[in-house]
């Protein structure tokens, strides 16, 4: 009897397998960090080829410090980074690029000629997403027009499209030897090309980005038999019967199965998803729509996302780039070392403001330094960024939902910072919740293939296994709060208009 599940977690740092039981517990992990390429400024890349060899990599530590076989593996689920896009040859298996990673701002010019038609928002209706660089359709576009060759493979029909997904699942169950190349609804949602009502792709606008029909994978629920892994694997025929893009995933496996339930992811970038079940909710307050989830046949739930794009990876620049911690784990004890900010606020809109601004033009500020302002103001001010985004992000929800939040459900690696969750309860004025298991997002890949193949029940089956570790309670004076966040906004300004002709968008 199969009595585990293994969820590969493909994220923009590392690639990760992690077994679990029944009870949603962590019983092996394997892990490997890929490396950041950074071509040009505002470019980011992933080497498509280490990301698989690590995927294979990282099943088999799992599984070797576990003792188990793949006779002990029920499902494989798998969850990613969402908007990073890979197009490769069918026929080689070899990608025609590297990744384009979420972060990359370099299609700001395609999506600035795309929008001279209709603005930002031409498409948003259809497909619950502005015209951005965050997502992977102008993503596509960049290597068709700038890989040479690479137009002429597409238009006949030898160049496939995924997101990393569907990369590993391609080549997971066989690759060149008839491998699926599919996606899920969730990560279909964020490429700029899937009606949010159909779940299709939308010929027309495909057609007005110039990307061939032929290029993209067949959109599935997230929670259904994709296909069986290839014959020479560690795994070979498990099932892989799970697809969930990371902040959806993460959704899952909080067990916010319900309209008005929500979680903050505390990654790379922040990511606050708030369920609307199964109504479209379109966003008046910079807000993206996107899928939740779909399970088998059943109708799709939909979600409102808030998308902050540097929140841990500031934390990483004050290491690598600035030198001030050697560890990331180093900001808290730095911070600790004083009361407050000093005045100072940190902006870090490194590659333009995500919501709910959706300003390219933007760049990163510190702000309000004085002579008084030392390197532990700097680090609080690091953490306390990450707070007043998440804050600002949660009033357009609520704006937005019409349902203020009585608490939020938050996950990530930057939840074991207790001085920023804190923060965090404060600025919000509500309570902030970390459950046991703070690997939610490997968990809701896990819960999606689990229930595809009847390794769990139901839903309910799954919120029994939540539980919470840690909470913690607002205690910041009502008017102190609402002074910080009047600094806040007016930081946030001081970050505006500062990309024109004479500056790169790099």
């Amino acid at each position: 009897m199969a009595d585990y599940i293994l969820a590969i977690d493909q994220g923009t740092t590392s690639s990760r397998a992690i077994i679990f039981d029944k009870r949603g517990s962590i019983v092996a992990t394997g892990q490997l960090e890929h490396e950041q390429i950074f071509p040009k400024a505002g470019w980011v890349e992933h080497d498509p080829m280490e990301i698989w060899r690590n995927t294979r990599e990282v099943t088999g530590q799992a599984l070797g410090k576990a003792d188990l076989t793949r006779h002990d593996i029920a499902a494989v689920g798998i969850t990613n980074q969402r908007e990073t896009a890979v197009v490769w040859d069918k026929n080689t298996g070899e990608p025609v690029y590297n990744a384009i990673v979420w972060q990359d701002t370099r299609t700001q010019p395609i999506v600035d000629r795309l929008a001279a038609d209709g603005g930002v928002e031409r498409f948003k209706q259809d497909v619950g997403l502005p015209l951005a660089t965050y997502f992977s359709g102008t993503k596509i576009v960049w290597i068709l027009e700038n890989v040479p060759g690479a137009r002429e493979k597409a238009e006949a029909g030898d160049l496939l499209f995924g997101t990393t997904d569907c990369w590993v699942l391609w080549n997971l169950t066989g690759g060149t030897d008839g491998g699926v190349h599919a996606t899920d609804v969730t990560n279909a949602s964020r490429t700029l090309f899937m009606d949010l009502a159909t779940l299709e792709w939308r010929d027309d606008i495909l057609a007005a980005f110039g990307v061939p029909r032929s290029m993209m994978p067949a959109i599935k629920a997230s929670s259904e038999v994709y296909g069986t892994v290839e014959p020479s694997s560690l795994l070979r025929e498990v099932p892989v019967a799970g697809i969930l893009g990371d902040q959806q995933a993460a959704t899952f496996g909080q067990a916010a199965f319900d309209p008005g339930e929500s979680k903050n992811t505390y990654g790379t970038g922040n990511f606050l998803i708030f369920n609307t079940g199964e109504e479209i909710v379109h966003s008046r307050n910079g807000l993206l729509t996107t899928l939740g989830y779909k399970l088998g046949d059943d109708k799709p739930h939909y979600a409102l996302e808030g998308a902050i794009a540097v929140t841990g990876s500031l934390v990483q620049w004050v290491r690598d780039n600035l030198g001030l911690i050697s560890n990331a784990s180093e900001i808290e004890d730095l911070a600790k070392t004083v009361d407050d900010n000093g005045g100072a606020y940190f902006v870090p809109a490194f590659s333009g403001l995500f919501a709910p601004y959706w300003r390219p033009d933007a760049r990163g500020a510190l702000v309000g330094l004085t002579r008084y302002v030392h390197k532990g103001h700097i680090a609080r001010a690091v953490l306390e960024a990450t707070a007043f985004q998440t804050r600002e992000v949660l009033d357009a929800v609520n704006a937005d939902s019409g349902v203020d939040l009585t608490e939020l459900k938050v996950d990530g690696g930057m939840i074991a910072n207790n001085t920023l969750m804190q923060f965090q309860a404060d600025i919000l004025g509500v309570p902030v919740v970390r459950p046991v298991v703070a690997e939610t997002t490997a968990l809701g890949a896990a819960y999606a293939a689990g229930l595809a193949v009847g390794f769990w029940s139901s839903l309910d089956e799954l919120r029994a296994n939540w539980q919470e570790d840690s909470r913690w309670e607002p205690k910041m004076d009502p008017a102190e709060r609402d002074r910080q966040l009047r600094l806040w906004k007016k930081a946030v300004t001081k970050t505006f208009d500062w990309v024109d002709e004479d500056v790169s968008h790099g």
